[in-house]
């Protein structure tokens, strides 16, 4: 597959990964607030019930902001801290909704917070205050916040920003090989060396033939540099194990020898290349193209 093809389809998947993110995510908010209603209307139910009232209404659930809910009701009514925790526990369970949430209970004379108390389903982090104690009967209303929903968009945007650093790495990833391989004025890329049906690149250690690499030590890589600036030339012996070994501090018996071996091995799949030992002098890299 080529690259262009590689990236088109790439940046497919990940828009339509993101896509269906949010399409998910949107779902799953109107279906909670949905859900919350109906919960929350329960819950007003349940209230009333507790007053020892069955007909007065629950008022419609207005929904304030995201993942934010107002409760309001027909009567005034008294409210029992204990039997409102557990009330809103109970629904919320039933319905499958997160337990992770703020109640406050709110006068409506001068919409000050008369009762609160905070959830979570840690139950040494929930904040329960003045349970046991009565608020007298008048007009209240009840607001009720998930705030499970900051940390599942939290968790969206963590996700999204993954994404957008892959997307990143993988492009400069892209742009680096291309740049490694910008075509020379003949048409091969630059620091690379077509022998036969090889392609040679020094930086990387490596032959490539048809789609195979083929691993080369750094002496191998030496010798054939040496060789393919000389096609079709006798090099000496000793020029080559100058320029290998000599130079580097280091002079070895036979080891141009077993180094010749070797590559004479890895070119052994196109006979148009051969490393011609000539007797007493040194070696030919002989390419009939």
């Amino acid at each position: 597959m080529s690259r262009i093809k590689i990236i088109i389809y790439s940046s497919l998947f990940i828009l339509t990964f993101i896509l269906w993110t949010f399409s998910d995510s949107w779902n799953q908010e109107k279906e909670m607030s949905d859900v919350a209603k109906i919960s929350l209307r329960d819950i007003g139910h349940k209230l009333l019930l507790a007053n020892q009232d069955s007909t007065s209404l629950v008022l419609p659930v207005i929904k304030l902001e995201e993942s934010k809910y107002k409760l309001s009701f027909q009567i005034q009514l008294s409210i029992e801290p204990d039997s409102l925790v557990s009330i809103v526990k109970q629904s919320f369970q039933k319905t499958n909704l997160t337990e992770f949430y703020i109640v406050e209970v709110i006068k409506c004379s001068d919409n000050e917070i008369a009762y609160s108390f905070k959830m979570r389903n840690e139950k040494d982090k929930s904040i329960i205050p003045c349970r046991g104690r009565l608020l007298p009967e008048s007009c209240y209303t009840i607001e009720i916040r998930f705030i499970e929903k900051e940390l599942f968009f939290l968790n969206k945007n963590i996700q999204i920003i993954f994404l957008v650093l892959f997307v990143v790495v993988f492009l400069l990833d892209l742009f680096n090989k291309k740049k490694k391989q910008i075509p020379n004025s003949d048409g091969n890329p630059q620091n690379s060396y077509h022998i036969g049906c090889y392609i040679f690149y020094p930086e990387q250690n490596i032959l490539v033939v048809d789609t195979k690499e083929i691993s080369l030590s750094q002496k191998e890589c030496e010798l054939l540099t040496i060789f393919i600036s000389n096609p079709n030339q006798v090099i000496r012996r000793d020029e080559l194990t100058k320029k290998v070994w000599e130079d580097n501090g280091v002079i070895v018996g036979r080891s141009l020898d077993t180094y010749i071996s070797k590559l004479r091995k890895k070119f052994k799949d196109d006979n148009s290349i051969r490393i011609t030992n000539i007797h007493g002098v040194g070696y030919k890299f002989e390419l009939n193209q």
